[in-house]
């Protein structure tokens, strides 16, 4: 049962008549820090917005589930909600490793017309039908950049011939840096600012805020806007919590998804202007690489790997069309 009576039988009987409310419980669970800025607009737009027809519990740095562990907790029913990575639906799901292709998306707002346009509705309905959960919103996490040390600027991917460049260990993150034609190095993220302090690598592809925190642009020269991963989470929600709920309730829960991801969005897109700023200032020369070019050769790349043996047939030429 989802629906929980606010006032105990016991609180009843000590109050006299006090009706009671009931109200739909959620739990969700995800791995960011409670004093994040994620997890107050997450509280704000989301959990507030649904007001007090719901009771909404939101339980952070994987206090509640480990990261990774969420999916297969509402396919159990022991979670309702979760902001989950497409590559968690990549072993029930396959198809969906194309949303995780690196020039898949031209920019944020690239991304953001793909994600409010049919073109995915296919997609989701197989997640539904196979992971059996309904993904309610892609809020934006940020893009990730080419940050490197050197005298040039590099355009083109014909330009990173030999260059080294950092990629989060594990095969599918090296094949990302071998697509946009560097040489890939695995290198824990802890470790990135000595090894392009000491010339291990030569660079590195995290976003403006990772990059500002961890320092790295004190090591580095150049930052190319390549956004080559424009990522957002899924935020999600069990289909058997979905169907327990009515009409209205679903529509609500629909209504505060949408705040959510709109105010996440902002966020994370003012974030990412400031620290850019702030990385200039440093010294850092910020420039815009031939996109276009780095794009039609990661796909080419991609498109005659295994990499894409699930993909269904015409999306990426779907989600390239849109907005052209």
């Amino acid at each position: 049962m989802r629906l929980f009576t606010t006032i105990s039988a016991v609180a009843i009987a000590a109050a006299g008549a006090v009706s009671a409310q009931d109200k739909f419980e959620l739990i969700y669970s995800d791995t960011v820090p409670e004093n994040d800025v994620r997890s107050t607009i997450l509280k704000e737009s989301f959990g507030n917005c649904l007001g007090d027809g719901f009771d909404f519990q939101a339980y952070h740095g994987a206090t509640l589930f480990k990261q990774g562990t969420e999916l297969t907790a509402m396919q159990r029913g022991n979670l309702d909600m979760g902001n989950l990575a497409i590559f968690d639906f990549y072993n029930q799901v396959p198809s969906t490793s194309v949303l995780g292709t690196p020039f898949l998306f031209r920019d944020y707002e690239h991304m953001r017309a793909v994600y409010n346009s049919d073109v995915l509705d296919d997609l989701k309905a197989e997640i539904e039908a196979e992971a059996g959960v309904k993904i309610l919103a892609f809020p934006y996490i940020g893009a990730r950049h080419l940050g490197y040390k050197g005298d040039k600027a590099y355009m083109t991917p014909a330009d990173l011939d030999g260059v080294k460049l950092r990629m989060p260990p594990g095969e599918g993150w090296q094949f990302v840096g071998e697509a946009m034609g560097a040489t890939p190095v695995p290198v824990p993220f802890t470790e990135v600012y000595t090894a392009m302090q000491t010339g291990a690598i030569d660079g590195q592809d995290n976003g403006f805020p990772a990059t500002y925190n961890m320092k790295f642009h004190e090591v580095m020269t150049h930052m190319g806007t390549t956004g080559h991963l424009i990522a957002a989470n899924e935020f999600t929600i069990s289909l058997d919590t979905w169907n327990e709920m009515n009409a209205e309730q679903q529509a609500k829960v629909t209504e505060c998804a949408a705040n959510f991801e709109a105010a996440l969005d902002a966020e994370t897109i003012k974030l990412e202007s400031e620290l850019r700023a702030k990385i200039e200032e440093s010294g850092v020369t910020v420039y815009a690489p031939d996109n276009a070019a780095f794009q039609s050769h990661v796909l080419d790349v991609y498109a005659n790997s295994k990499f894409s043996a699930d993909w269904p047939e015409g999306l990426v030429d779907a989600i390239v069309a849109v907005g052209k």
